[in-house]
């Protein structure tokens, strides 16, 4: 190991606008808007959320701050801003991943970017340059983690690695020196914490801990802002976040081309809402399904290969099959896989189907098997091998990547598209204006003009 938190803290800190490709500050411009549609639409719709703002107001933590909630009409403080936002982008499992570190990147990092930012009067390219350094700090720390030991020591590496990153994006924004930085990550050290224990009864706590991550973030660069002293050698160090959650780090990951290599252009957008290693299968079903007439009375039955780590998280035919809640749902390749052969679609809205005897008789034809040669040749483990066996004999195809990996990343229009599926029913009229101010976020002198667009009137 080689001073990695050090040298993260002086990227973090030496970052400049002016340095990152255009084509990065584009992506990352895309996959903010991404992300926030999916938190506007959690506001209203996610059924954990009256269960996190009860909290709040029981503990009164819900005082009128200057931060945007967005999808929501009342402001709050930043770190509780940073809390609600990091918890509702991620409860539709609708944002983006990161393929090479099986982490959702926007999540802890653009919550944090927003509520420091509009606190610090901060000017949209100031918050760009942020996400970007907190996408290139979790991503490499995920990388570095290695998911699938990280996830084998039960661990959900969006809640962990990116504390570090949502205190990467708020350090930035506070203008922090690099000891200032090493000070934050030295502090999210002892707050990366997040349990995959959520998998066995559906539980809420994944997209709490995600929100929890943001909060944390904005804490611990608040803390170093305020000459708080963290720990040192918190990502390399001998109880550090390496040693503590992987058998199998791979520490030099964590800095390898930094500043000349972007992970930010690596991470991809979700077409469903569910478990990204579902979207392969899906993919092919869906395909499989219209190129061979299938339908429910046809199929036979269907086995799905997936990864290792993909079994850990959907393929647990115990407690998988017949999902009986959205978070169930939404890590069953069972129940997804069922959907995406009985309609050819898979949706936000099809969580309403949870329970349909007819979706549970397919699903009963669907077997998920780990298929081992999806670790062979291939830079992410989200690929998929599905084989259907109908009443015209049996189909198979493989599919390398899920869509919307950067090779199949969505052209504009999609992405536009998704945005206002998701957050016209919240905003009405104003979700086309609040999209057309986070794709031009660099020429606003300060973001809370963006910001306040993602709020209902």
């Amino acid at each position: 190991m080689a001073n990695e938190t050090a040298t993260l803290a002086a990227y973090v800190a030496n970052l400049s606008y002016n340095e990152i490709p255009a084509e990065v500050l584009e992506r990352a411009k895309v996959l903010t808007l991404d992300f926030l549609g999916s938190a506007v639409r959690a506001r209203s719709e996610a059924d954990s959320t009256p269960s996190i703002l009860a909290m709040l107001s029981a503990l009164g933590l819900d005082g009128k701050g200057e931060a945007t909630v967005f999808g929501d009409s009342k402001t709050y403080t930043p770190a509780v801003a940073a809390l609600l936002n990091g918890a509702l982008g991620h409860s539709l499992d609708f944002d983006d991943t990161h393929a090479d570190s099986s982490l959702h990147p926007s999540a802890p990092v653009v919550p944090a970017a927003f509520a420091v930012g509009e606190m610090v009067g901060a000017s949209g390219r100031e918050v760009l340059t942020a996400i970007v350094a907190g996408y290139e700090v979790c991503c490499r720390l995920g990388n570095a983690l290695d998911p699938t030991s990280h996830y084998a020591r039960g661990f959900h590496p969006t809640a962990t690695a990116g504390t570090f990153g949502a205190a990467a994006a708020a350090a930035k924004l506070y203008k922090l020196s690099a000891d200032q930085i090493v000070n934050a990550f030295g502090v999210s050290g002892s707050q990366a914490a997040g349990s995959l224990q959520f998998l066995l009864n559906g539980a809420w706590n994944k997209r709490f801990q995600v929100g929890a991550s943001a909060m944390n973030g904005v804490i611990a660069a608040t803390l170093a802002k305020n000459s708080f002293i963290g720990s040192s050698d918190a990502i390399e160090g001998k109880h550090g976040l390496l040693a503590g959650y992987s058998d199998n780090p791979h520490p030099e990951k964590a800095i390898a081309g930094l500043g000349r290599v972007y992970e930010t252009l690596k991470v991809g957008i979700k077409p469903y809402p569910s478990c990204r290693y579902t979207h392969a299968a899906i993919d092919a079903l869906i395909a499989m399904r219209r190129d061979h007439n299938l339908t429910p009375e046809t199929i036979q039955r269907v086995e799905i290969g997936l990864h290792r780590n993909g079994i850990t998280l959907t393929g647990d035919a115990a407690t998988k099959r017949h999902p009986q809640n959205v978070v169930g749902g939404q890590f069953s390749m069972f129940f997804t896989g069922a959907v995406a052969l009985d309609q050819g679609s898979f949706g936000w809205d099809d969580y309403k189907r949870l329970g349909d005897p007819a979706l549970n008789a397919l699903a009963d034809k669907i077997e998920v098997v780990q298929d081992d040669q999806l670790e062979i040749g291939r830079s992410h483990p989200f690929g998929a091998r599905v084989t259907v066996t109908s009443n015209d004999g049996t189909h198979e195809r493989l599919h390398d990547d899920p869509s919307g990996e950067p090779a199949s990343f969505p052209p504009p229009a999609a992405m536009h598209q998704k945005f206002l599926q998701l957050a016209k029913p919240v905003l009405g009229h104003r979700a086309a204006s609040f999209a057309d101010a986070i794709l031009s976020i660099d020429k606003l002198d300060q973001v809370r003009l963006a910001a306040g667009l993602g709020r209902p009137q």
